[in-house]
């Protein structure tokens, strides 16, 4: 299945790459100077973005933008998570594509 998901990253021109965590990892507020998308290819994780005041959590087949700047942390679910990548130049989503997409 994440061969369909980096397929259809990749129809977009993004080229992801491939990471995962294990159960209940963290990852502490930061940012990036690029935009980023993600794509949950197995389990889930949540992300808080403290500059929105949201939480967001991402199970399989389900895809987070992040804007350049947005301060994010995140936790993995209970199950560990692998997520398809890909980053692209600050500014580059559209205005509509924005934080959380919910499926594609």
């Amino acid at each position: 299945m994440a061969d369909d998901f980096e397929e259809r990253l990749a129809a977009e021109g993004l080229d992801a790459s491939d990471w995962s965590n294990g159960p209940g990892d963290t990852y502490v507020s930061h940012s990036h100077a690029y935009d980023k998308v993600l794509v949950a290819t197995s389990g889930s994780i949540t992300f808080q973005l403290t500059d929105i005041g949201r939480d967001v959590m991402l199970n399989e087949g389900e895809r987070l933008n992040l804007p350049a700047g947005t301060s994010h942390g995140a936790t993995v679910g209970p199950d560990g998570v692998r997520c398809l990548e890909a980053h692209l130049p600050a500014g580059s989503l559209p205005a509509g594509q924005r934080h959380f997409t919910k499926g594609w």
